[in-house]
């Protein structure tokens, strides 16, 4: 258990100084506009009271365009204080309209559950199938009864590496096998991201529902939210 929280740690660390170098556009995944993700959101009809989670969502804009567009239930989650930070900054006032949650996705206990669960670029750094495999029991635990995951990750022409560190690459195929049989894949997107530094990324974006009865929905919290 030590050297669980060591590595949890040096994580926090890890990422805290990937943003104090360069500062949030100055990451690899950054974008200005999350086009593609808040398309996808927006195909699965959910309704602007909606539950919605961004995984990893730290300094992603994704936030500022989920509450331009109404959405009025929305958590980010990051494992990076930093990032939290920064995002707040620069939503001003709005900040207060959104849950943050400082944590790592593999295992804090939520104490409601979730509408739409949303990961752009968490899933792929885990590159240890005991660390998949948490994450998706968390995600089954948090997410109601058919309700949305949409995810997005490294393709299989994308670098092997991010951010100094290891990543999985993957197809809608592969990702379908990941998540399991309880998840039917709705559709799929693919994006030739540009670092900053013009590093072409091959990103796939899948769509998922999860069926009726897959998910636990028992979701329980031992650490509370900064709202």
């Amino acid at each position: 258990m030590l050297g669980l929280f060591r590595s949890r740690k040096s994580s926090r660390e890890h990422w805290d100084q990937a943003y104090a170098r360069g500062g949030p556009a100055g990451v690899g995944w950054y974008q200005t506009q999350p086009r593609i993700s808040h398309e996808l959101i927006a195909e699965t009809g959910i309704g602007r009271e909606a539950r919605i989670i961004d995984v990893g969502g730290g300094a992603s804009t994704l936030v500022d365009s989920l509450l331009d567009a109404g959405y009025q239930n929305v958590t980010v989650l990051d494992l990076s204080p930093q990032s939290i930070t920064y995002a707040k900054e620069r939503l001003g006032e709005r900040a207060g309209k959104v849950t943050w949650i400082e944590a790592d996705a593999t295992t804090f206990r939520f104490q409601e559950s979730v509408d739409l669960w949303h990961d752009r670029a968490v899933f792929h750094f885990l590159t240890d199938a005991a660390d998949r495999q948490r994450y998706i029991e968390v995600l089954k635990q948090t997410l109601r009864p058919a309700g949305h995951l949409i995810i997005s990750t490294f393709g299989p022409k994308a670098p092997p590496k991010c951010c100094n560190l290891p990543v999985m690459r993957y197809t809608s195929e592969s990702l379908s096998q990941e998540f399991g049989e309880g998840f039917q894949l709705q559709s799929v997107r693919e994006e030739t991201h540009m670092t900053p530094t013009g590093v072409p990324q091959q990103f796939i974006y899948c769509r998922f529902r999860m069926k009726e009865g897959s998910g636990k929905n028992s979701a329980r919290s031992g650490e509370s939210a900064d709202r």
